[in-house]
């Protein structure tokens, strides 16, 4: 399937989302670029919402670049947490110092362990939007959305993934994320789903444009 662009700008340095969304969308012509190969500087995330802070991100990567880009705000919520982390679920034990024995995800999990070591309620889901944007000031960005529903455990299960996959479990499979294979986590996941969403979009689009 083609589009009426063949180069996609990802604004995020994460590693592991950039597979997901190479996994995603390698049925189109694209060549996926993360933003660090165009020397982006890091985008302020002021806003409360995820979807203000993806198209943000998505018309920075864009106005730097030159391309169309593609940006992904995606947190966990908890509801005992009144959706904490939320927004902040990337940076939610604050910002790793230098001398740190522990990775950033392994200092927010624990945080998140901390917090609700008392708490019985554990239900929480991933949220992710993605955004599109075929130029900065793109009036009309593809905005697509996906929930994943689980809770939390009280401590660590598997060794894969990355952010709070250790800590979450899929009700649907008894598995935390870290356990799942890739190919099973890029279809069921609340990124996987807001891909989906996006795919078909960019579906239409290439229609429209053939």
């Amino acid at each position: 399937m083609s589009l009426p662009f063949n180069r996609l700008v990802i604004a995020s340095g994460n590693a592991g989302k950039i597979r997901e969304i190479q996994h995603i969308l390698a049925p189109f012509d694209l060549e996926i670029l993360p933003q660090s190969q165009f020397n982006v500087p890091e985008c302020e995330e002021p806003f409360c919402t995820f979807v203000e802070n993806a198209l943000a991100k998505a018309r920075h990567a864009s106005r730097h670049s030159g391309l169309p880009a593609m940006a992904d705000d995606s947190g966990l919520c908890v509801n005992a947490l009144q959706g904490a982390p939320g927004v902040l679920s990337a940076r939610y034990a604050g910002k790793n110092p230098p001398n740190s024995l522990l990775t950033q995800d392994e200092r927010n999990n624990d945080k998140l362990l901390q917090v609700m070591s008392n708490v019985s309620e554990r239900h929480a889901h991933f949220y992710c939007v993605l955004v599109l944007v075929r130029y900065p000031e793109d009036p009309q960005p593809l905005i697509a959305e996906g929930i994943w529903q689980g809770q939390i455990l009280r401590e660590y299960r598997g060794d894969g993934g990355f952010g709070y996959d250790p800590l979450f479990l899929d009700l649907k499979t008894d598995k935390t994320v870290a356990d799942l294979p890739l190919d099973i986590k890029s279809r069921i996941s609340h990124r996987g789903q807001a891909l989906q969403k996006l795919l078909q979009k960019l579906e239409r689009l290439s229609h429209e444009s053939a």
